[in-house]
């Protein structure tokens, strides 16, 4: 029986079981003594449990058993950015033990399946995992891109950026223009960052992302999967506790139509924070002022 406390050492990796979550070191393994850098850069993580939706156990190659807890859809930025791209190498929620460990790795899986909640398979309402520490500058092969005081910021560079990029001089985006991250791993073809913005690009714009304002190429060397995606998290991160009121699109407004029931209003209010579109600080105020509406107070 798994207990809390109990520790399970795989290649790359050891996982400890708590009460409400695992906590992931990333070390190390006795077989494969080279740990991808993007699990070097992440450290340690801890998983609550309720940012699982499963738990799976299943053979892997040359005499190995693969545990893997699968993220809960939303819970995770770093998965959100990362959009299924990750080899499975370098998946965080992976762990690899000896065949003859199995029994083990059942034992941890059923343990972790017995304490996940009835909402696990739902999307997430927030993100529940902490998002990893991004480098304070991500250097791609086109541009410098920093996020700080609230915006993104591009600094082209001289030898790789296109004219259409150096001739409209750096960037700058407040985050709250800014509905979303596109990132697209070095490791393939067509490497790059990109701002998904609110206001939609004009026609004539090329969308290609070395001639797009908003984006960043990668190259060799340029945008390393274990800088550009923590960093690609971490703008997700800030858009989701950032998302002013004013930015919420007219059709989806906190403000709801006159002639709505006060029921109406709070699940609407509901839907908007379930969806991301407000803070917890937003939702908590509006929905106080909706109640106190309701009941002519």
């Amino acid at each position: 029986m798994c207990r809390m406390g109990d520790v399970l050492a795989g290649n790359h990796a050891v996982w400890e079981f708590d009460s409400d979550s695992v906590l992931i070191r990333f070390a190390r393994g006795m077989r494969t003594p080279r740990t991808p850098r993007l699990l070097q850069a992440l450290g340690s993580r801890r998983i609550p449990l309720e940012a699982v939706s499963g738990v799976t156990v299943s053979g892997g190659r040359r005499d190995t058993v693969v545990l893997r807890a699968v993220p809960r859809p939303g819970a995770d930025p770093l998965m959100e950015a990362a959009a299924g791209q990750l080899k499975d190498v370098c998946d965080p929620y992976r762990l690899v033990l000896p065949g003859g460990r199995a029994g083990q790795a059942e034992e941890f899986a059923e343990a972790l399946r017995s304490r996940l909640r009835a909402e696990a398979a739902e999307p997430a309402p927030r993100f529940l995992v902490e998002v990893p520490r991004p480098p304070v500058q991500l250097k791609a092969y086109d541009a410098r891109v920093a996020l700080d005081g609230g915006a993104v910021t591009f600094h082209w560079s001289r030898t790789g950026a296109t004219s259409t990029k150096w001739k409209a001089c750096d960037q700058r985006y407040p985050l709250s223009d800014v509905t979303g991250v596109e990132w697209r791993s070095p490791e393939g073809p067509g490497g790059h960052l990109r701002l998904l913005l609110r206001e939609p690009r004009p026609a004539a714009a090329d969308p290609r992302p070395d001639h797009d304002l908003a984006a960043a190429v990668f190259g060799t060397g340029y945008g390393s999967v274990h800088e550009s995606l923590p960093f690609a998290a971490a703008v997700l991160q800030e858009l989701r506790g950032r998302t002013p009121l004013g930015s919420v699109p007219p059709a989806r407004a906190a403000a709801s139509p006159a002639g709505r029931s006060g029921d109406e209003r709070l699940r609407h209010l509901g839907e908007l924070h379930g969806a991301g579109l407000l803070t917890d600080a937003e939702y908590g105020t509006l929905r106080a002022r909706f109640t106190s509406e309701a009941l002519g107070t």
